[in-house]
C-alpha cells in the first residue's frame, strides 16, 4: 500500500465532520465514521485502526454536544455503532495481518524452491559470461513450466533451457525431473545426442509415473547448447524449441535447426537421428536462449515481439546488459503484466583476459 493510501481513514473523519457542520440537524454522517474506521483495517497497523475508532467516537460524540443531542436514543445508537464496528475493524487488522503472514511464507518457500530448482548459473566458465532472468506470468509466482540450467562438464561448458506442457505443481515437477537429469547426464555422457536421448527417457518416464492418460501427454521443448573447450563454436539440439537468437556486432538473427526436431518426449513420433547443428561464435558474439514467452508476447493492436527487428544495431558488453534492455523493451511492448512464463539466458563469448 503506498503512503498516500493510509490517508484515507483521516480523510474520511475530516469528511465526516464537515458534513455534519455544513447540513441541517437531521443530517447524520454516521456512514462516513464507520467507513474510515473499517478504511483503516486494511491500511494501518492494530494500533492505527483503534485509534481511527477512537477519534472516529469522540469525533461523533463532539458533534452530537454541538448539535445538542447529548442523551438521545439517535445519538447512543450512532456512538453504539461506530464502537462496534472498531471492534469488527480490530479483529479484521488481526485477520490480515495473519493472511499476509501466511502468503509471506508461501512466497519465502516458493523462492526457495526456485532457488533450489533453478539456481542463477555461474557468472563465468572460462570466456564465457552467463546471465538468466525468469518473469513469471502470475503476479507473485516465482516458478512454474520454464527451465533452465548451465553445467561446466569435461566436455564443454552445456545448457539447456526448456518449457514444459502444461502448468501448475505438474509442470513444476517436471521442471525439477528435467533439470535433475541434464546435470546428471551432462557429466556422464560424452556426446550432446547421448544427453538428448537421456532427458528424452526422463521426460517419458515422468509422463507415465505422473498419470497422464498418455505418453504424449507430457513433452517438454528445449534448446541443448554444447560450448566446446577448445574453438569459437557452439553445437546445438533444438528440440520442437523457439529458435536462439545469435547477437554478433551489430547484427541479431535466429539461429534455425538445419532440421526441425520434436519436442522431448515425443521420440516415438520420429524416425530421424538426433541433428546437431554446429555453429561459429567468435568473441564478442552473445547467445540468447529463451522460451516462447519472448516472442509471444503482444501489444495491444495483438502485434507480437519482434527482437530481431528490435535489437538489430545495437551492442551490449555482457549478458546482463542485453538481458536487461531485452526485458525493459518486452514490458514497453506489452504495456504490462506479461501473460506467460518467460525464462531467458544469455551467453557471451569474451576474451579470458576480460
Amino acid at each position: 500500500m503506498g503512503k498516500r493510501s493510509r490517508l484515507l481513514p483521516a480523510i474520511l473523519l475530516l469528511f465526516a465532520v464537515s458534513m455534519d457542520l455544513s447540513t441541517p440537524r437531521t443530517v447524520s454522517a454516521a456512514a462516513l465514521y464507520a467507513a474510515a474506521v473499517l478504511a483503516a483495517a486494511p491500511l494501518l497497523s492494530l494500533r492505527g485502526t483503534v485509534l481511527t475508532g477512537v477519534s472516529a467516537f469522540l469525533l461523533d460524540w463532539a458533534m452530537f454536544r454541538y448539535f445538542g443531542y447529548r442523551r438521545s436514543a439517535v445519538a447512543f445508537s450512532e456512538l453504539g455503532m461506530v464502537a462496534t464496528v472498531t471492534v469488527i475493524a480490530a479483529f479484521l487488522n488481526r485477520l490480515l495481518y495473519h493472511r499476509k503472514m501466511q502468503l509471506q511464507s508461501v512466497r519465502d518457500i516458493a523462492a526457495a524452491v526456485q532457488r533450489a530448482v533453478l539456481p542463477h548459473p555461474p557468472e563465468r566458465i572460462g570466456p564465457l559470461r552467463f546471465a538468466a532472468r525468469y518473469e513469471a506470468a502470475q503476479t507473485d509466482a516465482q516458478i512454474g513450466g520454464d527451465l533452465y540450467a548451465v553445467v561446466d562438464t569435461p566436455f564443454g561448458v552445456r545448457c539447456v533451457i526448456g518449457d514444459v506442457r502444461g502448468k501448475g505443481m505438474g509442470a513444476v515437477r517436471a521442471v525439477a525431473v528435467g533439470i535433475g537429469t541434464f546435470r546428471e547426464a551432462a557429466l556422464q555422457e560424452p556426446s550432446l545426442t547421448g544427453l538428448v536421448e537421456r532427458l528424452e527417457r526422463a521426460v517419458v518416464l515422468e509422463a507415465q509415473q505422473s498419470g497422464s492418460l498418455t505418453e504424449l501427454e507430457g513433452f517438454v521443448t528445449g534448446v541443448l547448447a554444447e560450448f566446446p573447450r577448445r574453438g569459437n563454436e557452439v553445437r546445438l539440439v533444438n528440440r520442437g524449441h523457439p529458435a536462439p537468437l545469435l547477437f554478433l556486432r551489430d547484427t541479431v538473427q535466429y539461429v534455425e535447426p538445419g532440421r526441425p526436431g520434436l519436442p522431448l518426449g515425443l521420440a516415438v513420433l520420429g524416425v530421424d537421428a538426433e541433428c546437431v547443428d554446429t555453429v561459429p561464435f567468435p568473441e564478442g558474439a552473445s547467445l540468447l536462449l529463451y522460451t516462447d514467452g519472448l516472442t509471444e508476447a503482444r501489444d495491444e493492436t495483438g502485434t507480437f515481439y519482434d527482437p530481431v527487428g528490435r535489437f538489430t544495431g545495437h551492442r551490449y558488453p555482457g549478458p546482463d546488459a542485453l538481458l536487461d534492455a531485452l526485458l525493459a523493451d518486452v514490458v514497453r511492448h506489452i504495456g504490462g503484466q506479461t501473460t506467460d512464463d518467460m525464462a531467458l539466458l544469455a551467453i557471451t563469448h569474451t576474451p579470458n583476459n576480460e
